[in-house]
């Protein structure tokens, strides 16, 4: 593969292979990194590349009144647990996770131990 090659293989990635902006950049990295660094090749600026577009991500926030109707509808256990999302900031497997000795009622803290980060405090609302 040459640099027409590289060329065409990069836009194919955005368009027909559908990847996100993140995994093309990893693709043209990984292609730099293997002519510079093992075949001892440059291949030089390639200007024919189709970038994929990094899409606008715009957060959903619930209003107050779909949060209230939400938790209208849970009960039990299912009610609680969204209840500590919501209030807390929890992730769901953070909250899927709890024990009784996560809650610190004096305090109004949850603390919460995701797998492979150091354990965090949430004030509970």
């Amino acid at each position: 593969m040459g640099k027409v090659e590289v060329e065409a293989f990069l836009p194919h990635l955005a368009v027909s292979g559908n990847v996100a902006a993140p995994t093309q950049n990893q693709a043209l990295s990984a292609i730099l990194f293997l002519y510079k660094q093992v075949l001892g090749q440059e291949l030089g600026w390639m200007e024919n590349v189709v970038r994929a577009k990094k899409p606008a991500k715009l957060p959903v926030v619930f209003t107050r009144e779909e949060v209230r109707a939400i938790m209208a509808r849970l009960d039990g256990v299912r009610w609680i647990m969204a209840m500590l999302l919501h209030g807390s900031g929890l992730r769901l497997l953070e909250c899927l996770r709890l024990r009784v000795k996560d809650f610190d009622f004096g305090r109004r803290c949850v603390t919460a131990k995701a797998a492979g980060t150091a354990s965090r405090c949430c004030l509970i609302a």
